[in-house]
């Protein structure tokens, strides 16, 4: 039986390649992910580690990787001769750090952002946990004054400086925009890796005038433990002297934190992309599932043969997984290295978007070579499980029959089982919307997944109306090559409707995703529309925020009637990071036209929050309840003065006033800006004078309310770029899978295909015939995708309108040019089996047995 397997694997190589090609795209996806993301974190970790002292001194909970909002929060000097003269430290470094400081090339580029950050510091000669300097000067010397700057060896060359040449730089300080000498050249760490950050470092004063108003004070302290002395006991004997709202950690714990966090962040990446991993595997299964009925059904005699000489069912199924082995190990082999090719892309990718991981190591770990393997191989022995068994059952005398087609009791027991997990997934679902938060969302999820496996169970039985429908369309265009078309998908209708479920998978979930995007663009429109009253706004283009300053030159401009500065930051409420926005209550009201479901904007105070509806629900707060918000510096006690609707044109969880967020320690930093104008002003003339305000800071735009709008729509767009192209892997897959459908049929129907070239047939009428199938193939999937996404789109839809996509648009041109593309596709798919069949002799076919 041996000899019989491995000679049955070399005679259908070819016929098992597109099933191990499956394979391949699945597991590199996979392994891509996996060692894309270890290549994320090793750069960050080595960020963390390069940057982390023996011992770290900050304020309580700064520098948390998980916190947004910049911490205004400093340490006085004195505290820095203090910790100098612990007898454990061998020296003491205060440290100005300051985020959003921006290099402007000289081809008016912004470098970096969009992610990775704007980093100014000082320069100082610590030594980090990995035994090399934090910074090294390379060239040049230090700058000496506001007036003199070094930069980082990667942020000179990307934007074109040399020594001695004066650089812009966007600040989110005193001084939105400034003009700088270049004086020197520093590398950080021993790689001189920042994943895409820009370092600017100022002289230590300059850096105290320009950000914390001359105030000789520090972000933070590092500490260089003396030989012989652990970090734990200079950090024991730190904290002892520090005051009160200080604490000092050892390196290697802070290293562990904001590596754990980092860890975390990643994680949502990895788990991202090996949900779309799990998409192409699952439309796979679809396809080895196909491969190997066909294979078993056309092999039917030879292994009723092997059963009369004396082989078991238990040795006929081993036979048949060992092939479906062969080739799970085969693909999963070759999918780890197109994984890592993959990679390779992904790097190049997220360099081009400004993560730059050149510097970064593609490490393939254990993990990743184990859980690729199990992933394939697991995959195609359960695809195979099935053919396999029937294999094991077919009886000596009645394989010899030439008849495979499906029994009507399998069919029978299909459709109980599909319309059972129909169902089940329909009360899933129901029973979701009724359900909040976390919970109902997974409900309504487990119950799509219920819905979309028994719709494949039973599409031979719901497909066959289409393929019927296609039929009376083809008899009338192509009359016999068509009717003999629309018989021969009729003729297996559980491969026909395999096939075309894999491609059903794919377009239902991106006709969902177009229902969603279309859905959250219509809101966005209808949000802004009722509800913003501003006629422009300056927004952040970088996904940074940007100095106050601005509002205040833009108030000076002539029209101007107000401005409304909104600001964002993370403080925690019951112990959860939460999402708050902070303006001036009177400007906002003349901005936005902010419907309030109890309570009122003009009650906002610096001693009070407004609530969104989702949190007040999900809190059970009341107007008059008591929020307990941890800022920075401070627990502030706020009352709930008003509950505002989630979702419209407030996004944020909580808003409160920009002194409450100030006082509460965090940087004055405006993320918007609404700016309203006078009655008798044009918007033209309004727009030009505040283009001149900021002539020359690419980190903020200005626009009106189409174009705001459209910069909204804009982020969404991009978000259905990066799901269409993870989804076009399972589209692609399918495809293939209608290729080797077609490429088994013809195989299997050699004589048939000679006797219809023998009375008459010609080979174009044979090609159409075999695209005509094909098409109907794909045909079949896309409506049934297309309406499988439709429902869920439209269900998705309404679990997510108190988040904001109240709107519910179904994009009909679209949804209808899905179906066009299929059958285009359907075209295609059939050119080499079509090809292929048309070549055949027909001598030679009608012989065929």
């Amino acid at each position: 039986m041996r000899r019989v397997t491995w000679r049955n694997l070399v005679a259908r190589k070819v016929r098992l390649a597109l099933s191990a090609f499956a394979i391949v795209l699945g597991v590199a996806f996979v392994a891509g992910s996996f060692i894309f993301t270890d290549a994320l974190g090793g750069a960050f970790n080595g960020i963390i580690k390069g940057t982390t002292a023996d011992v770290e001194v900050a304020p309580t909970g700064a520098g948390d990787f998980t916190s947004f909002g910049q911490d205004a929060r400093t340490i006085p000097a004195d505290v820095v001769h203090e910790l100098a003269a612990l007898p454990g430290a061998a020296d003491a470094h205060g440290t100005v750090e300051v985020q959003g400081v921006y290099v402007i090339s000289k081809q008016d580029k912004l470098i970096g952002g969009n992610g990775p950050p704007g980093l100014a510091f000082d320069y100082d000669e610590t030594t980090a946990i990995t035994g090399e300097p934090i910074l090294t000067r390379e060239h040049g010397a230090l700058p000496r004054g506001e007036a003199q700057i070094a930069l980082d060896e990667a942020t000179a060359d990307k934007a074109g400086y040399r020594i001695g040449d004066e650089v812009t730089l966007v600040t989110p300080g005193k001084n939105p925009t400034m003009k700088a000498t270049l004086t020197g050249i520093v590398k950080f760490g021993s790689e001189g890796g920042l994943v895409g950050a820009t370092l600017t470092i100022f002289d230590e004063q300059a850096l105290q005038d320009m950000f914390f108003e001359g105030k000789d004070v520090f972000t933070s302290i590092s500490l260089t433990a003396a030989d012989g002395v652990s970090q734990q006991q200079l950090s024991a004997a730190a904290n002892k002297v520090l005051p009160d709202g200080v604490v000092a950690q050892t390196g290697d714990a802070v290293a562990q934190k904001n590596e754990d966090a980092i860890g975390e962040a990643l994680g949502f990446i990895n788990t991202f992309l090996l949900i779309f991993a799990g998409v192409s595997m699952v439309v796979g299964t679809f396809l080895i599932i196909n491969t190997f009925s066909i294979l078993v059904a056309q092999r039917s005699r030879e292994l009723a043969l092997l059963r009369a000489l004396g082989a078991s069912k238990r040795q006929v199924n081993r036979a048949v997984l060992t092939e479906a082995l062969v080739v799970g190990l085969f693909g999963s082999i070759v999918g780890i290295a197109m994984g890592y090719l993959l990679a390779i892309g992904l790097k190049t990718l997220f360099g081009a978007i400004g993560l730059d991981l050149a510097g970064a190591d593609l490490p393939i770990q254990p993990r990743t070579v184990v859980v690729s393997l199990v992933v394939g191989l697991f995959v195609t022995l359960l695809a195979a499980y099935l053919p396999a068994r029937r294999a094991s059952r077919i009886a000596p005398v009645a394989a010899m029959r030439d008849d495979v087609a499906l029994p009507e009791s399998t069919v029978r027991r299909r459709l109980l089982i599909g319309s059972g997990l129909v169902l089940l997934g329909v009360a899933a679902m129901v029973t979701g919307f009724i359900g909040e938060g976390g919970v109902g969302l997974s409900l309504i999820g487990g119950g799509m997944l219920a819905v979309l496996v028994g719709t494949s169970l039973v599409s031979p039985v719901v497909g066959r109306p289409v393929i019927v429908g296609l039929g009376a369309v083809y008899r009338r265009v192509f009359g016999t090559v068509g009717v003999l078309a629309k018989e021969n998908s009729l003729r297996n209708p559980r491969r026909t409707a395999a096939t075309a479920s894999a491609l059903m998978i794919g377009l239902t979930l991106v006709a969902l995703m177009s229902i969603l995007g279309a859905s959250a663009k219509k809101s966005t429109d209808q949000a802004i529309d009722e509800s913003l009253t501003a006629e422009l706004i300056v927004s952040n283009a970088v996904a940074q925020d940007f100095s106050p300053q601005i509002a205040e030159q833009i108030r000076d401009v002539d029209g101007v009637a107000s401005v409304a500065q909104f600001r964002q930051a993370g403080p925690k409420v019951e112990g959860d990071q939460v999402y708050v926005g902070a303006t001036d209550p009177a400007a906002l009201a003349t901005a936005l036209n902010l419907p309030m479901a109890a309570g009122g904007l003009s009650a906002l105070d610096d001693s009070s929050v407004l609530v969104s509806s989702n949190a007040a629900k999900g809190q059970g707060y009341e107007v008059g309840d008591t929020v307990a918000m941890k800022f920075p510096k401070l627990t502030d006690k706020l009352t709930v003065a008003g509950i505002y609707p989630s979702g419209g044109a407030l996004f944020t969880d909580y808003l409160v006033t920009l002194d409450a967020m100030e006082q509460g320690g965090y940087a004055p930093r405006d993320s918007l800006l609404y700016i309203t104008k006078e009655p008798a002003a044009s918007e033209r003339q309004v727009r030009a004078g505040i283009d001149k305000v900021l002539a020359g800071n690419p980190t903020v735009t200005l626009k009106n309310q189409k174009e705001f709008a459209d910069e909204q729509k804009q982020q969404i767009n991009q978000l259905l770029a990066i799901v269409y192209a993870l989804l076009g892997l399972a589209v692609i897959i399918a495809v293939l899978g209608i290729v080797n459908t077609l490429a088994l049929s013809v195989i299997e129907r050699t004589r048939e295909v000679g006797l219809l070239r023998a009375v008459g047939m010609s080979r174009r009428q044979l090609r159409r015939m075999v695209r005509l199938e094909s098409v109907a193939i794909a045909v079949l999937g896309a409506v049934l995708g297309v309406a499988l996404g439709i429902a869920f789109g439209i269900a998705l839809q309404r679990a997510l309108a108190d988040q904001g996509i109240d709107v519910l648009s179904v994009p009909w041109v679209q949804l209808v040019i899905f179906v066009l593309v299929s059958a285009v596709v359907g075209v295609l798919a059939a050119v080499l089996p079509a090809r292929r069949a048309a070549k055949l002799d027909v001598l030679r076919a009608i012989t065929t047995e």
